[in-house]
C-alpha cells in the first residue's frame, strides 16, 4: 500500500521522525534543526531502513523556499530593496568572488579540474534562503536594517544563480564563442528585467485588487487559498514564463501583496504552512548527504566547512566594516551568510549532469551544507554575546549633529514601533530626537523640521549627540532583544536617571531587558489583552 503512496508516505514518515527527533534535540538543549536534519539522514538511502523518495522530499522543500520568500517579500518594500543595495550589490558580488576563488583552490588541491573545482567554488559561495531566513526571523531581525540587508545581499546573490545556471550549460560545451556566452547572458538579462517590470507594472495593480475582492467575500477559508494561489502561482509561472529562481517569484509577489491593507493578515495565514514545509527543506537536506564522506576526504571537508563558516563569514564581515557600518550589524549579517542550501544543490546536480563535477565535490558540499546549518545557530549565539558588548570608542558614526533640546525624550529606532511613537510624540508637541542607524530614514525625518541622529544607539558618542545627558526619557523601539539590551545598558550608563523604555516578545525578554537597566519593558500581546480587558470593564 505504501508503495502506491510515495507522495504521502515521504511528508508524513518525513514529518514525523522530524517530530520525534526535533523534540529529542530540543530536550539536548540543541536546535531542532539539528533533529531535522537527523531525520533525513534516517529516512535517506545511505542508512538501513526505510528509505523516502528523494526527489520528492527535494520538491516538497522547494514549496517551503516558495513560501518563505513570499512571507519576506510581505515585509519588505521596493524602497527597502532600493535603500540597502550600497551595501547588498557590492558586498554579494565581492562575498561570492571571494568564496568561489577559495572553493577552486581547494578543488585544485584535491586534483580536480578546473571546471569542476570552478563549479565546486561557485556552489559554495551562495547561502541558503530558508537557513537564513530561519534564523533571522526566530531572533525577530527580519524587519531590523540588518535584517533588511542580509535579504538585500541574498537576492543579490540568488539573481547571479540565475545567471550561473545559464551560464555553466553554456561554457559545458565546449568551444563555445563569446558571442554566443554575451547573447545567452543578455537573453537571462532580459527575461529578468521583463519579469520585474511585468510584476511593478501590472502584478502591483492585480495582486492586491485581487486579493482584497476575495476579502470581500468574507470566507476566510477563500482568503487562504488565495494567499497561497499567488504566492505559489507567481513563483511557478515566473519560471515558467521568465525562468527566474522560484525564491526570486514569490519574494516579488509577496512585495508587491505588501502594497495590500491585507498583507499583515495574509502573512499570519500563511505562517503554518511555511513552517511545516520550511522542516520538510531540512529533512531533505539530510537525506541527500552520503556519511561516508567523512571517512573519505575528512581534511577535505573540514576544508570545506571552513570556507563555508569562515571564510564568506570573514569576508562578510570585512566588506561590511568597510562601508562604516557597526560591528553588531556586520556580525549578524556575516553569521546569516556562513551557511550554504537550496542553490548549491541545483548546481551540484546539474555539474553532475553535465559530468563536469567529481562525485567527491557533490559529496561534500552536500556535507558541508548539513554541517553549516547545524553551527549556523551557535554562530549566532556567539554573535549575540558580543553584539551586546558595547563597542570600542573608535565609531564610524561620525555625524556632526548634535541636539540642544533637554528635557526631551530620546526614540531609538524608526522602524514600525519607533516611527509611530515619534510621530505620536512630535503631534503632542513633545521635544523629541530619533536615533537610527538607516541614513534614507534620517535624511527625510531631518526634511520633515524633526531632528535624528544617524548611528548605532549602542555607541556614547552617538547618545551624547541625541542630549542623553538632559532626555528624561528613551523609548527604545529595536525589535531584537539582544541589540536593544545593549542599547539599554548603554543608555542607563550614561543616564541613570532616565525612563528607559523598552519592548519585548516574552518573560524572557522582560527579565533580560530590566536587567540591563529598563525601567519598563511592554510586551506587545500583553498589551492589547490589557487593553480589551479595560474596554470591557469600560462599557459596562
Amino acid at each position: 500500500m505504501l508503495h502506491h503512496a510515495p507522495l504521502i508516505t515521504t511528508i508524513a514518515v518525513g514529518l514525523v521522525v522530524a517530530f520525534i527527533l526535533g523534540l529529542v534535540a530540543q530536550r539536548l538543549r540543541l536546535s531542532p534543526i539539528v533533529g531535522y536534519l537527523a531525520a533525513g539522514l534516517v529516512i535517506g538511502p545511505y542508512t538501513p531502513g526505510y528509505v523516502g523518495d528523494v526527489d520528492l522530499a527535494v520538491q516538497l522543500s522547494e514549496i517551503g523556499v516558495i513560501l518563505l520568500m513570499f512571507g519576506v517579500g510581505l515585509h519588505f518594500s521596493f524602497k527597502e530593496l532600493l535603500a540597502v543595495r550600497r551595501v547588498a550589490l557590492p558586498g554579494a558580488i565581492l562575498q561570492m568572488t571571494a568564496a568561489t576563488a577559495l572553493g577552486t583552490g581547494l578543488g585544485l588541491w584535491m586534483g580536480w579540474g578546473v571546471a569542476s573545482a570552478m563549479l565546486f567554488g561557485l556552489a559554495l559561495s551562495v547561502a541558503s534562503t530558508v537557513v537564513m531566513l530561519r534564523a533571522l526571523g526566530e531572533r525577530q531581525m527580519l524587519d531590523t536594517r540588518a535584517g533588511h540587508i542580509a535579504v538585500g545581499w541574498l537576492i543579490v546573490e540568488d539573481l547571479a544563480m540565475v545567471i550561473a545556471l545559464v551560464v555553466v550549460p553554456v561554457l559545458a560545451e565546449g568551444g563555445t564563442s563569446p558571442g554566443h556566452l554575451a547573447g545567452e547572458l543578455a537573453w537571462t538579462v532580459l527575461r529578468v528585467g521583463g519579469f520585474v517590470a511585468l510584476m511593478w507594472f501590472v502584478g502591483r495593480r492585480v495582486i492586491p485588487w485581487t486579493l482584497a475582492r476575495v476579502a470581500d467575500t468574507g470566507s476566510r477559508e477563500l482568503f487562504t487559498l488565495g494567499v497561497l494561489a499567488i504566492g505559489l502561482g507567481v513563483a511557478v509561472g515566473a519560471a515558467w514564463a521568465f525562468e527566474v529562481s522560484f525564491a526570486l517569484g514569490a519574494f516579488f509577489a509577496g512585495m508587491i501583496l505588501r502594497e495590500s491593507d491585507l498583507a499583515h493578515r495574509a502573512a499570519e495565514d500563511s505562517l503554518p504552512l511555511r513552517d511545516a514545509f520550511a522542516v520538510l527543506f531540512f529533512v531533505a537536506v539530510g537525506m541527500l548527504v552520503d556519511p561516508g564522506i567523512v571517512l573519505r576526504e575528512p581534511l577535505g571537508l573540514l576544508a570545506t566547512v571552513a570556507i563555508i563558516v569562515g571564510g564568506k563569514a570573514a569576508v562578510a564581515f570585512a566588506l561590511v566594516r568597510a562601508m562604516r557600518y557597526s560591528r553588531s550589524m556586520a556580525l549578524v549579517i556575516a553569521a546569516s551568510l556562513a551557511q550554504i542550501g537550496e542553490f548549491s544543490f541545483i548546481l551540484v546536480t546539474l555539474g553532475a549532469d553535465l559530468e563536469i563535477l567529481h562525485q567527491d565535490a557533490q559529496d561534500l558540499v552536500l556535507a558541508g551544507a548539513i554541517l553549516s546549518i547545524i553551527a549556523n545557530p551557535l554562530i549566532f549565539g556567539w554573535v549575540a554575546r558580543v553584539a551586546a558588548r558595547p563597542e570600542a570608542p573608535v565609531e564610524p558614526d561620525d555625524a556632526p549633529f548634535a541636539t540642544a533640546a533637554t528635557n526631551h525624550v530620546i526614540v531609538v529606532g524608526y522602524g514600525r514601533v519607533g516611527g509611530r511613537a515619534a510621530r505620536r510624540l512630535w503631534a503632542a508637541g513633545v521635544p523629541t530626537v530619533v536615533i537610527d542607524d538607516d541614513e534614507t530614514r534620517v535624511e527625510r525625518i531631518r526634511a520633515e523640521g524633526h531632528e535624528a541622529v544617524l548611528g548605532n544607539a549602542v555607541r556614547a558618542k552617538v547618545l551624547h549627540a541625541a542630549g542623553i545627558g538632559t532626555a528624561r526619557a528613551v523609548l527604545v523601539g529595536v525589535p531584537d532583544p539582544l541589540n536593544a539590551g545593549a542599547v539599554v545598558a548603554a543608555a542607563r550608563e550614561l543616564a541613570p536617571a532616565a525612563d528607559i523604555v523598552a519592548r519585548g516578545h516574552g518573560k524572557r525578554d522582560v527579565a533580560y531587558l530590566e536587567e540591563q537597566g529598563a525601567t519598563h519593558v511592554l510586551v506587545g500581546v500583553h498589551e492589547v489583552a490589557d487593553l480589551m480587558v479595560a474596554r470591557a470593564v469600560d462599557s459596562q
